[in-house]
């Protein structure tokens, strides 16, 4: 029910020497708001250390249109405005957008309509759908497809576009989840959408038409680094999402043999990469030393990071603890696995006085498939024994139903 006189939205608009467009998008969003919106809604321009006349034109701003207000940080950063803001706001739903409005406005009621419904938790406007209209430069359209398959790789991912700044959240899922997202600047998004998917909130994604700002201020090669920074911190990163977790997140109901399915797809993955590194690393050290000596090296470079990529894409560890433990243990699988090796090349010498390298690599690959069968199995049950995640129990529905807490 809403309180009166409170909005059911807000939205943030955070700003940076903005005074060029802040005027008229801000007009544009409130005329929008006022006559194609059907809820009520509030506007709150977020200044984070302007220099130049931004913060006086959105207090005349302020002033002159009902609906408005401005708040003013003194350190610059989108995510600390976003977090300042959202914490204290006593609307429903929180929700945020670029000034430029390159997002179509028409996007927004899509946007929160299921999170004012409860359907939802955390809204999302991507430009990755196939229905999305999307016109930008290539270099971005590749950095943004880029940066998403990298968090899909690295943090298991399954939101589309982390970069898009559209957005919003449930008020009441924000008041749980802002305290624990520790960025304060453009990799706030991506920090939040990844607790918000790993704490079982539901996710909502709404394709956008969507014009890239050509006056664009990110500085590009300064963002990626703080991105690759934030996601190496998510990778380290033990955050306690439990209590999240038990009071919103999705019960998760799985049969036992599609989690294994999907746990040995993932294991053939990296094994399929592993092995393509494997056979390029072969070929080249081949060029300079006896093969026995060549496949050990390969075998030994390849083990280390398929332990590391199985640790965390296909057992979902994380963190440095027991990581040195696993990389042993992942060795005795490598030695198992070079023992395979070493023997079917031993046999082919054997037959063969002097056999032709693709005769080597078929061989090789063929005992390197058969090594990775018995890795899967050393992996599931000894490697990273207590440390990786339990594969989650079949129940039915309605006993689920009657546990989950609203």
């Amino acid at each position: 029910m809403q309180i009166p006189g409170h909005p059911r939205v807000e939205i943030v608009v955070p700003v940076k020497n903005e005074e060029n467009d802040l005027g008229p998008n801000i007009r544009r969003l409130r005329e929008f708001l006022d006559t194609a919106f059907p809820f009520p809604a509030e506007v709150c321009i977020a200044d984070n250390g302007s220099t130049d006349a931004t913060y006086e034109l959105g207090l005349l701003l302020a002033s002159e249109l009902p609906g408005i207000r401005i708040v003013r940080l003194e350190q610059a950063g989108r995510g600390r405005a976003l977090k300042q803001v959202w914490s204290a706001s006593n609307a429903e739903v929180l929700a945020y957008m670029d000034v430029d409005l390159s997002t179509n406005l028409n996007a927004l009621l899509p946007l929160v309509a299921p999170l004012l419904a409860g359907h939802s938790d955390v809204a999302i406007g991507t430009r990755l759908a196939k229905s999305s209209r999307v016109v930008r430069r290539p270099k971005r359209e590749f950095i943004s497809r880029s940066y998403n398959l990298l968090l899909r790789a690295t943090l298991n991912a399954h939101f589309s576009d982390a970069q898009c700044g559209f957005k919003a959240i449930r008020a009441d899922v924000a008041h749980e989840l802002l305290p624990l997202v520790e960025d304060t600047s453009w990799f706030f998004d991506t920090e939040l959408l990844v607790l918000a998917e790993k704490a079982g909130l539901r996710i909502h994604e709404v394709p956008v038409d969507w014009v890239d700002d050509l006056d664009s201020r990110v500085a590009i090669a300064k963002t990626v680094g703080e991105d690759l920074r934030g996601i190496a911190r998510l990778m380290r990163s033990r955050v306690d999402l439990e209590p999240v977790r038990q009071k919103y997140g999705r019960p998760r109901i799985l049969d036992p043999r599609t989690a294994m399915a999907a746990r040995v797809l993932r294991f053939c993955a990296v094994g399929v990469l592993s092995t393509a590194a494997y056979a390029l690393l072969y070929l080249v050290l081949r060029q300079g030393m006896p093969a026995q000596v060549a496949n050990l090296l390969a075998l030994l470079i390849t083990a280390v990071g398929n332990t590391t990529l199985n640790r965390r894409i296909t057992f979902g560890v994380r963190g440095v603890e027991g990581r040195w433990r696993h990389q042993l243990r992942g060795l005795v699988a490598f030695g198992i696995g070079w023992s395979l090796t070493a023997a079917s090349l031993w046999l082919l010498h054997t037959a063969i006085a002097v056999p032709h390298q693709a005769v080597e690599i078929t061989v090789l690959t063929i005992a390197n498939l058969a090594a990775t069968v018995v890795r899967f199995s050393l992996f599931q049950t000894w490697v990273f024994d207590d440390d990786a995640p339990t594969l989650p129990a079949f129940e039915p529905p309605a006993v689920l139903d009657q546990t989950r807490s609203n």
